[in-house]
């Protein structure tokens, strides 16, 4: 959810970012432990320098983890209510619609040719089919495309 509001307001409304520098910083967010806040940090670096990688990784840190402190109390009462137990059920589903809306946004963008297209295929059928762990997917993806560029 939080990449399509960075696609929104950082590529598409501010031009802060080329769409190209928002999906290499997912790609360096996806091969560290904690990938939102490596995006977020990277993003801010991109914009600002040093001050702004510092900024944008307490910005998103501060309210998740505000958030998180406060949600047990409120989710374990929102559950017991059927009404709000079936909106939160909602929310849920609305962000898995806008998860998929930007993975299709993000792959149209990555995915420029017969190679790269090979290479989304056979990631996502071993992904799916044997649950092979996204940092060896993403060395290999980045050797086959060093050996077919090279």
């Amino acid at each position: 959810m939080l990449l399509a509001f960075l696609q929104a307001d950082l590529v598409d409304r501010l031009h802060w970012l080329t769409e190209r520098q928002l999906l290499d910083a997912v790609a360096v967010g996806q091969i560290t432990p904690g990938p939102v806040f490596t995006t977020a940090t990277f993003i801010g670096y991109i914009i600002g320098g040093t001050p702004g990688a510092i900024i944008a990784t307490i910005g998103i840190f501060a309210p998740a983890f505000l958030f998180v402190g406060i949600s047990g109390v409120v989710v374990a009462r929102i559950r017991k209510s059927v009404m709000l137990a079936s909106m939160m059920d909602g929310v849920v589903v609305g962000s898995l619609a806008l998860m998929g809306a930007v993975a299709w946004q993000l792959g149209r963008a990555a995915i420029i040719d017969v190679p790269t297209l090979l290479i989304a295929i056979v990631g996502t059928a071993l992904l799916l089919s044997f649950r092979v762990n996204s940092v060896w997917l993403i060395a290999a993806a980045s050797a086959f495309g060093w050996l077919y560029r090279g």
